[in-house]
């Protein structure tokens, strides 16, 4: 067992609460999600943010809403809707737990 595969899937496992945290700073276009993950080290390209944006809008979690773009065609702005930001607290309080478990776990070492 290779120890990049399993942080690759920790990793994985925390993308949508991570990209909720993002989207609920502030309404947020889908390469500027990117940008913010890859500042954190969390690297992530364009064929997994987009398919993940779209399963987390028809779950209701996110809307969007189109804006000019300066600079080519209109961009896609997403933001959190209310059961959205119910949906991340749910995250935030399960990854609580976690992190509290494997803090107390990795003290009694």
């Amino acid at each position: 067992m290779k120890v990049e595969n399993t942080k690759a899937q920790m990793r994985k496992g925390f993308l949508e609460m991570i990209t909720l945290l993002i989207i609920s700073e502030k309404e947020s276009y889908p390469s500027d999600i990117i940008k913010k993950l890859k500042e954190n080290k969390l690297i992530v390209v364009e064929g997994t943010m987009y398919p993940l944006l779209t399963r987390l809008k028809n779950a209701g979690f996110l809307s969007y809403n189109w804006k000019e773009s300066s600079s080519g065609p209109p961009r896609k702005y997403y933001s959190l809707t209310e059961s959205g930001q119910d949906f991340l607290g749910e995250l935030t309080e399960t990854w609580n737990g976690l992190k509290n478990a494997v803090e107390s776990l990795s003290k009694t070492k």
